[in-house]
């Protein structure tokens, strides 16, 4: 009896002794994940990275902004590096620059393979744009940074708000947003005859973080256009915009350079980039009589 007592007692040791070591085998990886996850949200927050994320429009390239990003560099102290993402057809992102250690402002432009205008191709880009989203703010672990999109790429920006940006929103904000030249409205010059796509933006408009700061710029080559996009369109952005976000200013540049395709190298835009969406302390006065940048 006394044997058979021993032997229960060994047995019950060797269950528990296994029962203690699989605990310890499956928490093991619950622990070291919690470990890189609460690395991961330290360096995450203590980031003083804002990076200036740009997206060009329509059968535009990667390229699109080198001069509009050179003209920055010359008239500011703080010089900004360059990184250029192009997301491919098949989901592959080819890059192409790189980010200066130290830079706290870096300037990164997101561009797609399929670079085709369209309400149908504009849906695509924005899970595209996503993508790479998902992978930057992975690997440069930046909580905040500011969005610069030109014509198509306003629209980009606003269906990648409206759908996405909930995902990241607890981790990193967006501070500040600003349009060039785009079509909310595509070529209507009247909300009295709503594209499909602009009824969806205004619908979808509540997704859009309240404390945003949006500034959309037209150009005006023409009286009501900047020879492709009609004012009107631009103005349109205030119906998906106004009275959701913390701040929303409409700006118009005319004159030289106000040409629908030549405005990311106009220097009055180049100005309104310096006051309005960059953090780093910029020349003495700002564009005249501009209000301050909240």
């Amino acid at each position: 009896m006394t044997k058979f007592k021993r032997l229960i007692s060994q047995r019950s040791r060797l269950v528990l002794t296994s029962l203690v070591l699989i605990i310890v085998f499956l928490a093991l990886p619950t622990y070291f994940w919690m470990k890189n996850e609460n690395a991961s949200l330290a360096a995450r927050h203590n980031s003083r990275v804002s990076p200036v994320i740009m997206i060009p429009g329509s059968s535009a390239t990667t390229n699109r902004f080198n001069q509009l990003v050179a003209m920055l560099n010359k008239q500011t102290d703080k010089k900004h590096s360059l990184l250029k993402l192009e997301v491919e057809n098949n989901g592959k992102i080819k890059s192409s620059g790189w980010i200066d250690r130290g830079d706290q402002e870096p300037i990164i432009v997101v561009g797609f393979e399929n670079n085709h205008d369209g309400y149908d191709n504009i849906k695509k880009q924005a899970r595209m744009f996503n993508q790479a989203f998902a992978i930057i703010s992975e690997k440069y672990q930046f909580n905040n940074f500011k969005a610069f999109g030109h014509s198509n790429g306003g629209l980009i920006w606003t269906r990648w708000l409206e759908l996405y940006y909930h995902r990241y929103r607890q981790r990193i904000q967006i501070k500040r947003l600003m349009t060039l030249g785009t079509p909310y409205n595509f070529a209507e010059k009247s909300v009295s005859h709503p594209t499909q796509m602009f009824t969806d933006m205004v619908k979808a408009r509540d997704q859009i973080p309240q404390k945003l700061s949006v500034y959309s710029v037209a150009g005006t080559e023409t009286y009501d256009s900047d020879g492709l996009v009609p004012e009107a369109s631009v103005e349109a952005g205030k119906y998906i915009y106004q009275k959701r976000v913390a701040h929303y200013t409409t700006m118009t540049v005319t004159g030289k350079d106000a040409q629908h395709s030549d405005l990311p190298q106009n220097k009055q835009i180049v100005n309104l980039i310096e006051h309005y969406l960059l953090d780093t302390p910029q020349p003495k006065g700002g564009p005249a009589n501009s209000p301050a940048k909240p």
